[in-house]
């Protein structure tokens, strides 16, 4: 009977850890049950029930104990796999193979479940057509009676990013006219945009970057703007949910306009910006600066801000600002191009 009742309290035991699965003890005295999802030593993500993903502070956890089998990588380059418990400072991970593994809890690099470790060993070395992010967004609109015009947008955004480096595209498109009998312009819109950017990871706050931009502006005179530049970045902020760089970096450009052709070196000196904003939103933003190094006081200046709204999986809604700014265009052109875009998102990929 004796025995009976013990496998019973076992049982039950066993149940109830189970049932409360990963545990994290807070310094402040709270306890919070979940699964473990990842911690990149600064921040540990705990997915819950009741509130979803969970990040909190390394600084601010006491005590880690996990049911499930988590993938530990410590600073040394020593990993192990198994349960995890920390105690007193340090970390046990209990293996299959190695028995019981102990580190000081500060010398933990990364930690993650298995299926964030499934994701990590994807991106090591995707192939080339893998990992793509892409967006395409048009609007069309036409009038004809009291008002006759016509107006076309279209966007184009791809990303594909690794643990060592990104590579981002886009093309942006504008055309509107006036078809009225009469009207001047006739044609009140007509601008073409388009480039390549690549960055490589050198170290985890810096990275080196290549970038390749081509813009056109009927309106202005412009026939094409051809921008080759290059420099250094850093990684101000980065996780999951705020990304900051800072762009330090030089450029080469050739401009084209109707009534005259120049070339000059130019400073870059930028900041981008991507901020998630709650489950569905992402904000994009990025400001450059580009001295003129030919011509003392003259510059161009870029900012575009854009949002995407998750509607779907598939779907999304998008807003876009762009405005450019060129210090000596050529005569009675002006200086300044603003571009305001909106309208629904279609997005391929993961």
């Amino acid at each position: 009977m004796r025995q009976g009742t013990t496998v019973i309290v076992l049982v039950l035991v066993f149940m109830c850890c189970h049932a409360f699965g990963d545990q994290v003890s807070l310094k402040n005295g709270d306890r919070l049950s979940g699964t473990i999802v990842k911690s990149d030593g600064k921040t540990l993500v705990l997915h819950t029930d009741y509130a979803g993903d969970v990040t909190l502070k390394m600084d601010a956890v006491e005590a880690i104990q996990s049911t499930q089998e988590l993938h530990v990588q410590l600073k040394n380059g020593k990993t192990a796999v198994g349960p995890v418990t920390t105690t007193d400072g340090k970390v046990e991970v209990a293996t299959k193979s190695s028995g019981t593994v102990e580190a000081p809890v500060t010398d933990i690099k990364m930690l993650r479940n298995d299926k964030e470790e499934t994701a990590y060993e994807k991106t090591l070395n995707p192939g080339f057509l893998q990992e793509w992010t892409t967006g395409l967004n048009a609007g069309f609109s036409l009038t004809r009676g009291n008002s006759e015009t016509k107006n076309l947008a279209i966007g184009f955004n791809a990303a594909r990013q690794t643990l060592h480096d990104k590579l981002t595209a886009y093309t942006n498109v504008v055309y509107a006219t006036n078809d009225a009998p009469g009207a001047t312009p006739s044609t009140t819109a007509n601008t073409a945009a388009g480039g390549l950017r690549y960055d490589h990871n050198i170290h985890d706050d810096i990275f080196a970057f290549a970038s390749t931009d081509f813009f056109s502006d009927a309106l202005q005179g412009l026939n094409l703007r051809s921008v080759f530049g290059g420099g250094g970045g850093y990684h101000a902020i980065k996780n999951d949910r705020t990304t900051l760089d800072f762009l330090l970096g030089a450029n080469y450009t050739h401009e084209s306009y109707s009534t005259l052709t120049r070339n000059f070196a130019a400073l870059i000196v930028g900041e981008n910006l991507l901020q998630k904003i709650g489950k569905g939103t992402a904000l994009t933003e990025a400001l450059n600066f580009f001295p003129d190094l030919n011509s003392l006081g003259d510059y161009r200046a870029t900012l575009n801000v854009g949002t995407v709204t998750k509607i779907n999986k598939l779907l999304g809604w998008q807003n876009s600002l762009s405005d450019v700014y060129v210090t000596n265009p050529p005569l009675a052109a002006k200086k300044n191009d603003l571009i305001l875009t909106t309208g629904l998102n279609i997005t391929f990929g993961p």
